[in-house]
């Protein structure tokens, strides 16, 4: 062997070894994945998933669909050939652990925390879509039940849901138009629709399921244009009216908001 090739294999031997090194080595990433979507306006495990009492409802057609990602856990090891694998599919996605998991350090306090974000969203869904149809919460109750999802990020399609089924698009018909819709969106009260991540994955689950629309809160239009699946059209929102008004707008053949690009 020659004395370059010599050298040449002394200095490889250590960067090879940091290689496998890295190789192996859990990182503080997750992979996520495409989830399940929910028809709010149907049923869930035999139940509504939105009931309502003290004002009157109406039967609906088409479907509002609420959109999931599910993801490797927090104690699950994620390494490098895994995040490159992530890279190069779109129906995955690697993303650090703390975006997933941003409270707990386990299951059931992860769990806990979802559970409590969910509820929060369901008030805040409720009350953006009373405030929007003016009714009052001390006369109209809604109960919603979806199991075995958590977190805010249902909060749009909720609301969405309590005003097709109290009021539809104002005119006999349906705020769907008869079509399967799906979206997703964090909610106030007042009625603001902010990002929630994951947006990409999303729309892939909600083609999956038979949408053709996917409503995406405007400040993550560039997200949900990257891997976005071939005839599904965005509708950027960023309130609750605007949503509704852009539902109107497509079912009557008005102008609809569309993400720049």
């Amino acid at each position: 062997m020659s004395p370059r090739a010599r050298t040449l294999a002394v200095c490889s031997a250590p960067v090879l070894g940091l290689l496998v090194t890295a190789a192996l080595v859990p990182l503080p990433y997750s992979v996520a994945y495409p989830g399940m979507t929910a028809n709010v306006l149907g049923q869930d495990k035999g139940k509504p998933v939105i009931t309502i009492t003290g004002a009157g409802t109406r039967k609906t057609t088409g479907q509002l669909r609420m959109t999931s990602i599910v993801a490797t856990g927090p104690a699950a090891s994620v390494r490098l050939p895994d995040i490159v694998t992530a890279w190069f599919r779109t129906d995955e996605a690697a993303m650090p652990r703390e975006a997933v998991y941003p409270v707990g350090n386990n299951t059931e306090e992860i769990a806990e925390h979802n559970a409590q974000q969910m509820k929060h969203s369901q008030d805040s869904a409720t009350a953006a879509a009373l405030h929007q149809l003016g009714k009052s919460p001390k006369d109209v109750k809604v109960a919603l039940s979806l199991a075995d999802v958590g977190g805010p990020s249902a909060g749009l399609m909720f609301a969405l849901g309590i005003v097709d089924k109290m009021a539809g698009d104002g005119k006999g018909g349906d705020l769907t138009g008869g079509r399967k819709i799906a979206g997703t969106g964090t909610i106030t009260a007042d009625g603001t629709v902010g990002a929630v991540g994951g947006v990409p994955l999303k729309t892939q689950a909600a083609q999956r399921d038979g949408a053709t629309v996917f409503l995406v809160p405007r400040a993550e239009c560039t997200d949900a244009r990257a891997e976005l699946p071939q005839g599904m059209r965005l509708i950027p929102v960023t309130s609750l009216d605007g949503a509704v008004r852009a539902l109107k707008a497509l079912n009557s053949g008005g102008s609809v908001p569309s993400c720049p690009g």
